[in-house]
């Protein structure tokens, strides 16, 4: 491990002297920003004053507009409510990613949480007070939107990457055309068009709440991309493994769903690692049709006059949020590809 860390750090001419120079950049800027971050800054005061009278970081902006960056509009004194929602989706998420339990224990596991999940945030039962879905913000929003549309775009890409190898024209025309056809769209677009161009071709009466609509616009964009990935990786299967089940006597739905489709998953997950990514930071645009995420919260924090001078401190923490999420989704996958090909 040492000698592969040396190697990549020092391997050759060009990477040794730019690892001199990041390493020069490094220890030249570090005392300034370790003052201006840490040691000078002003971490708790709910006086915008203490922060003019040093010349560092105010992270006191923070401190007192947390619980808006982190919850949007959501009502002050309801904000238990989303905490204890994010909280239960944590623990399931970490239960899942375990690898330990089987599917049979982990779906009704996921049914009872998503009903927990909305029954909290939306609430109008069990004495909970109703919360509409446009006061919903912050990071539950994004959290909830990345998993969702995740979650929803999985079997659609699954289902338009075999369309796509179908020996059936129509379908694997409607499935080309489906993929070229969302691909070749901006994701912002989709979502003006869900937003504000449905509800013009939908009866007064049947009117479709608007978090709802912006899950279907970045499910759909995103089931587009992950049926090529996933495409690609059933076109690595050799066709040996297919002749081979169905000689075996499987079925071509147990072949595809039992020998196939695992091996394609398998080959594509730093794909959809990555595309997992780009969904999740991706949210932050359904800030443009009204919703509150994580960032369009942390702006709003800075309508307030009084604090609107630190936005750097603003864009730090939201910047640290994101980078944290992304850093441990990435870790992760970097884990299960490796112990998936120990076994391969």
């Amino acid at each position: 491990m040492n000698s592969t860390i040396l190697n990549r750090f020092f391997g050759t001419i060009p990477n040794t002297i730019l690892t001199f120079i990041v390493f020069g950049g490094v220890v030249w800027l570090a005392p300034a920003l370790l003052q201006w971050l840490i040691i000078d800054a002003v971490w708790f005061s709910g006086d915008v004053t203490a922060c003019r009278d040093v010349q560092a970081a105010c992270w006191a902006f923070i401190h007192e507009k947390y619980r808006f960056i982190l919850f949007g509009r959501y009502p002050f004194d309801e904000q238990w409510r989303p905490l204890l929602a994010v909280g239960f989706t944590i623990i399931i998420l970490l239960l899942t990613c375990s690898l330990r339990y089987s599917w049979r224990l982990l779906a009704p596991l996921w049914a009872i949480g998503i009903i927990a999940v909305i029954i909290l945030m939306r609430g109008g039962i069990l004495g909970l007070s109703y919360i509409r879905t446009d006061l919903w913000g912050g990071l539950p929003l994004t959290i909830f939107l990345a998993l969702g549309s995740l979650a929803l775009a999985f079997p659609l890409s699954i289902a338009l990457a075999f369309g796509r190898q179908s020996r059936l024209p129509v379908i694997r025309a409607i499935s080309r055309s489906y993929i070229e056809c969302i691909r070749g769209i901006p994701l912002v677009s989709l979502l003006f068009l869900a937003s504000f161009m449905l509800p013009l071709f939908l009866s007064p009466r049947l009117q479709i709440d608007v978090l709802i609509r912006a899950l279907a616009a970045i499910t759909l964009f995103s089931a587009a991309y992950l049926a090529e990935t996933i495409r690609g990786g059933l076109q690595a299967i050799p066709p040996c493994q297919k002749e081979a089940a169905l000689a075996l006597g499987l079925s071509t739905i147990q072949t595809q769903m039992l020998i196939i489709l695992p091996q394609a998953l398998r080959h594509t997950l730093p794909a959809i690692t990555n595309l997992f990514l780009n969904i999740f930071k991706n949210t932050s645009l359904v800030g443009i049709i009204g919703l509150t995420d994580l960032l369009l919260a942390a702006k709003q924090a800075l309508i307030d006059p009084s604090w609107r001078a630190y936005s750097l401190e603003a864009y730090l923490f939201i910047s640290i949020a994101y980078g944290s999420i992304c850093f441990s989704i990435s870790r992760y996958s970097r884990a299960l590809e490796n112990r998936l090909y120990k076994y391969k």
